[in-house]
């Protein structure tokens, strides 16, 4: 059963409100004023708010205000009540991030079908979809009622095929699109200016690529490199923007999608700062394992160039290549030419500085 959470100070309305929404099977949680539904929204975690504008207290700005600001309650679904149906107050409403508005009076039907869809979409949005480029398809599929998104799905977006070695793109040009990736293993790198390479990251199949420079309108500040041949989706700035910037529910789901690697990308820049080079060497290989083991294998196994795993590392050639003799001796891997087959990934994992 839905929760929704009704926040009105009109005792009439309120009891209407939430009569009409319990006989179409919805449990309803109310609030007499804003403030108390600030607490009740981030205590109840409801499916749907439905909030007045004009409220003493804390009015409906400023409720759907807080709101957007607390990560747990962002997202949820934001209808507002009024009796004022002026243009710039609902341009307030909207620009704040509300999904609805309905005007006082409103019949049953206006009210149900502003929750029933309101409720779909959020639906859609919530569901996880494979990270494929059918993945993001059918994620793209199920929201193109919404308009904005049907430029995203277009004929326009083109799949590329990067062979290993070649650039996606390079640090210090312009972005103009961001880039999905279908198929295949990419890095993402920076270069000093004796040409050594550090790897900021690796990605995989459902990666997106390219969108933090695009996000602040600056240069990339680092580069993309097939490690094997990919296959790319593009897809265009204005459309990302589109995206972005028009439905806030969209723009939570996508930047949610985007956002996969952040905290990962901090942690390892501080194991980078206080770790041994023996202890970034086995956490190098484990996070090979992680981005890329395929479950159905048994020990994990790939093929990389030294030069990358140094540049992973953030230690020279020599050094990386001591380490794996040192790790090849204990058991706990192999190695045959460019491939290093994980023995004791545990062993690894645990390694004491």
């Amino acid at each position: 059963m839905k929760k929704i959470l009704l926040i009105e100070d009109n005792l009439d309305v309120r009891e209407n409100v939430a009569e009409i929404l319990e006989l179409a099977n919805y449990k309803v949680i109310t609030a007499e004023n804003g403030k108390a539904g600030v607490e009740l929204a981030k205590k109840e975690n409801p499916d749907l708010i439905i909030c007045d504008v004009m409220m003493p207290e804390l009015d409906g700005f400023g409720v759907l205000h807080i709101l957007s600001k607390n990560r747990d309650t962002a997202s949820i679904p934001f209808i507002f009540l009024t009796a004022k149906a002026e243009k710039d107050d609902m341009r307030k409403g909207m620009n704040l991030g509300a999904d609805d508005y309905l005007t006082k009076p409103f019949d049953d039907m206006e009210l149900l079908d502003a929750v029933e869809i309101r409720l779909k979409k959020s639906n859609i949005l919530k569901a996880e979809f494979k990270k494929t480029a059918e993945g993001l398809k059918e994620f793209l599929d199920q929201a193109k009622g919404l308009k904005e998104l049907e430029s995203l799905i277009s004929n326009d977006n083109q799949n590329q095929v990067i062979l290993k070695k070649h650039t996606v793109y390079k640090e210090g040009s312009h972005p103009n699109f961001i880039y999905f990736i279908n198929k295949g293993k990419v890095k993402t790198y920076k270069t000093d200016k004796l040409g050594n390479e550090f790897i900021t990251g690796l990605h995989k199949e459902g990666d997106f690529l390219g969108y933090i420079d695009l996000l602040e309108n600056s240069s990339y500040t680092e580069s993309a490199m097939a490690l094997e041949e990919a296959e790319v989706c593009t897809i265009k700035r204005d459309d990302f923007f589109a995206l972005i910037y028009n439905n806030r529910d969209i723009a939570n789901k996508f930047i949610k999608m985007l956002s996969d690697s952040v905290i990962e990308r901090e942690e390892r820049l501080l194991k980078l700062a206080y770790q041994s080079v023996r202890k970034r060497v086995a956490e190098a290989l484990i996070q090979l394992q992680n981005k890329y083991k395929k479950e159905e294998t048994a020990n994990f196994t790939i093929a990389i160039s030294r030069d990358d795993l140094s540049g992973l590392v953030g230690a020279s050639k020599e050094t990386v290549i001591r380490m794996l003799s040192d790790f090849k001796e204990e058991g706990m891997i192999e190695v045959a030419g460019s491939k290093i087959t994980l023995v004791k990934p545990d062993k690894l994992a645990n390694l004491k500085n």
